[in-house]
């Protein structure tokens, strides 16, 4: 398997009530795939996944598996603070139907680069699912350095790796060990732009559950070196990316998606999103609408 271009985090829709919304769930999926969406990550960070039962990962995995129906490949978030138990949550994703596990560094616990490297092989040598690394230092306070990527690189069952940080020098330092078989993608929408120009696969995004098409179009252009078309559209999203982040995720994305008939909210201690930022997402909301109607057009 080799992930690239536009890569959904999927938000996890839930009810009035704080129950799974696995109609939402659905439609949701149907809107990535009508959008042309490459693949999709069930259960990361986005997904609120430290909020949900075992039994609501399991039946997410499932619909996910059973909806996609193969069409692209089904990523499950499996990271947890122990090796053990991230072993035995890959098994469980595995079990359930998906193709790849994005396994971030164990959060809160914080391990030397040497206790990483013994972490992901012994994930990886379970040999339960191809794994994706995920570097994003700001929620777990741990960071994976690029030497300690380029030693996993050649491992086998280790196909790439989601970096979270926003720093052109780390991209950069992670291309450099970037070889066949294991790919580079970003997991910042604000810099992704500038990542696949640089040589990045793709991204793992935020944005994209509300912006299906403009994230494949950016993709695209980026990828194929277009740089004056691709930086032109990325300045077009740059006011709805920008609003992804007056909270923290999943807040503002899922107060989007709600205003799609996707989804009622989050689940403790999260909130839903501020009074203050309500008429921002009100205008944030008619520009995606715009936005991915201009994507409509240039593919018609």
């Amino acid at each position: 398997m080799r992930l690239s271009g536009s890569i959904t985090a999927l938000a996890t829709p839930f009810d009035v009530d704080r129950e799974l919304d696995l109609d939402a769930w659905r439609r949701l999926i149907d809107a990535q795939l009508e959008g042309g969406t490459e693949a999709v990550v069930v259960a990361g960070s986005t997904g609120e996944a430290a909020a949900l039962y075992d039994a609501e990962f399991d039946a997410l995995v499932r619909s996910a598996v059973e909806h996609v129906a193969g069409r692209i490949p089904v990523v499950v978030g499996t990271g947890l603070s122990n090796t053990a138990k991230t072993i035995e949550q890959t098994r469980r994703a595995r079990l359930l139907g998906a193709d790849a596990a994005l396994v971030v560094t164990p959060p809160y616990v914080r391990p030397t680069q040497a206790g990483l490297v013994a972490h992901y092989r012994a994930v990886a040598d379970d040999g339960a699912l191809p794994l994706i690394l995920y570097n994003v230092p700001g929620r777990t306070g741990c960071d994976m350095q690029p030497d300690t990527v380029g030693e996993l690189a050649s491992h086998g069952r280790i196909i790439g790796i989601k970096e979270a940080r926003d720093d052109a020098a780390r991209m950069e330092a992670l291309l450099a060990v970037k070889a066949d078989g294991f790919v580079v993608l970003t997991g910042d929408d604000p810099t992704a732009c500038r990542a696949m120009l640089a040589g990045a696969d793709g991204v793992i995004s935020v944005a994209s559950n509300v912006l299906p098409r403009s994230f494949r179009r950016l993709c695209e252009l980026s990828r194929v070196g277009k740089r004056d078309a691709a930086e032109g559209w990325n300045e077009r999203l740059a006011s709805i990316v920008a609003f992804m982040g007056v909270e923290p995720n999943p807040i503002p994305v899922k107060a989007l998606l709600a205003l799609q008939g996707i989804g009622h909210g989050l689940r403790l201690p999260l909130l839903a999103l501020s009074d203050d930022h309500h008429s921002e997402a009100a205008s944030i909301g008619a520009s995606i609408r715009e936005l991915e109607a201009a994507c409509d057009a240039v593919e018609a």
